[in-house]
């Protein structure tokens, strides 16, 4: 127990209270509510104001991470390496299976052949400066918002998968997770053993509904992207849904807080990663993890339009 009678299992490396409780995340126990980094690429002219705003996630209680090395063309990693130390705990998660596409209309590029996912785990290991990535996301390009595969980069599963099992046996990542996939996709790499599935979802968004109780079931964390809708082109967004609006201003909270709290109530293997580049919308995201939402609120919320997340980019 700490001085302050709060078990250990809810503090965080850092001897902080774990933002939205404690969750699991393969071998890890982290906080239910953690940081998506995307959005500090656009800082990348501050590098100070963003060392800062990762190191006010780890005083906030948030210990889990995630990132790409496609994020500014490592610029992100590279704010990550140098913002934590070892005592502050913080399990990095990253993703492979796309790269950086400089000068291109859209900024990445498929990179699904495994000789592409090992480099890309090779490069995130350089510029995160770390000996093995806690936990990797093979990127599919099977299901939600962005990219697909076509030609050389439609590769079979089974055979990034092995790849994949042959990094962490290599000791180069530590959990292996899966982003993009379809339910028939999840179900075939169950024997890898899958520790968090990240895909487009959110309370406008339920398509997955399924995956996520199979997820439940099987003790996979469920790490959505776009927990508050888009800002993709045809995508909803949770903060107009009619519903989160009308209990936003019953609970004196804004719709995003709203939107994110459903999420931590919706199912206990919910391990949330909202991105901000601002210290203020961080900390509000944080306190959506003390939002209470009785029976009459989740029923008026889950009662919500779901749409479809199926948008192509090409």
């Amino acid at each position: 127990m700490s001085v302050n009678n709060t078990p250990s299992s809810q503090l965080t490396a850092a001897g902080v209270p774990r933002a939205g409780g404690s969750g699991t995340l393969g071998r890890h126990t982290v906080s239910r509510i953690g940081y998506g980094a995307m959005q500090l690429e656009r800082l990348h002219e501050d590098r100070d104001t963003a060392i800062a705003l990762l190191r006010r996630a780890v005083e906030l209680g948030i210990d889990h991470v995630d990132t790409a090395e496609f994020y500014g063309f490592g610029f992100v990693n590279g704010l990550i390496r140098d913002a934590f130390g070892p005592e502050d705990g913080v399990v990095v998660v990253s993703k492979v299976g796309a790269d950086p596409n400089r000068g291109g209309r859209i900024p990445l590029r498929p990179a699904q052949q495994p000789e592409q996912l090992r480099a890309s785990v090779e490069d995130n290991l350089k510029s995160l400066g770390l000996d093995q990535i806690p936990v990797v996301n093979l990127r599919r390009l099977d299901a939600g918002p962005g990219l697909r595969a076509e030609g050389d980069q439609v590769v079979d599963l089974d055979d990034q998968l092995a790849l994949m099992i042959a990094l962490r046996e290599e000791g180069k990542i530590g959990g292996i997770g899966l982003s993009s996939v379809t339910l028939d996709g999840l179900r075939r790499a169950l024997p890898a053993g899958i520790v968090c599935v990240q895909n487009a979802y959110s309370l406008v968004m339920r398509g997955d509904e399924e995956m996520l109780e199979l997820c439940a079931a099987e003790s996979i964390a469920w790490m959505p992207y776009f927990p508050l809708g888009s800002a993709f082109p045809g995508l909803p967004k949770v903060t107009d849904a009619p519903a989160v609006i009308a209990a936003a201003q019953a609970l004196d909270h804004t719709p995003a807080q709203v939107g994110l709290a459903w999420l931590l109530h919706h199912a206990p293997n919910v391990l949330l990663i909202p991105g901000t580049a601002d210290i203020g919308h961080l900390e509000a995201n944080v306190a959506a993890g003390t939002i209470d939402l009785d029976d009459a609120a989740l029923t008026a919320l889950d009662s919500a339009e779901s749409f479809s997340n199926d948008i192509r980019l090409s």
